[in-house]
């Protein structure tokens, strides 16, 4: 028997998370807001994130809930409005978990990272 069909299956509550993941990026304007504010230095307004993206408020504020869900973007309250940056740790994990469901060896990220 080869190594790939000894080898133990990927944890199912793993599997799971990371399957919520790839959904999460699965459409193109949510991969394009998380690249959004991967690149900016303080929590974002949604007007802001709004006039990068060139998409109705309504449908940023569904990506940002979406995201938020699996933790890839954060919330943060600012008075009555909130404002949106990127989960940090989560762009540390989701290369492993990319690499880990593709077959290569790499480390798990923590559970409370994008948890």
């Amino acid at each position: 028997m080869s190594t790939a069909q000894t080898a133990e299956l990927l944890d199912r509550e793993v599997a799971e998370r990371y399957a919520s993941w790839f959904r999460a990026l699965a459409d193109p304007s949510r991969v394009q807001i998380v690249e959004y504010l991967a690149r900016q230095d303080r929590p974002m307004p949604v007007g802001e994130i709004v006039a990068a993206v060139g998409l109705a408020q309504s449908t940023v504020s569904q990506h940002l809930k979406i995201l938020a869900e699996v933790r890839f973007v954060l919330v943060e309250p600012v008075g009555n409005a909130r404002h949106y940056r990127i989960n940090g740790n989560c762009i540390q994990c989701f290369p492993s978990a990319a690499d880990v469901v593709m077959g290569n060896p790499a480390p798990a990220p923590p559970a409370e990272a994008c948890g």
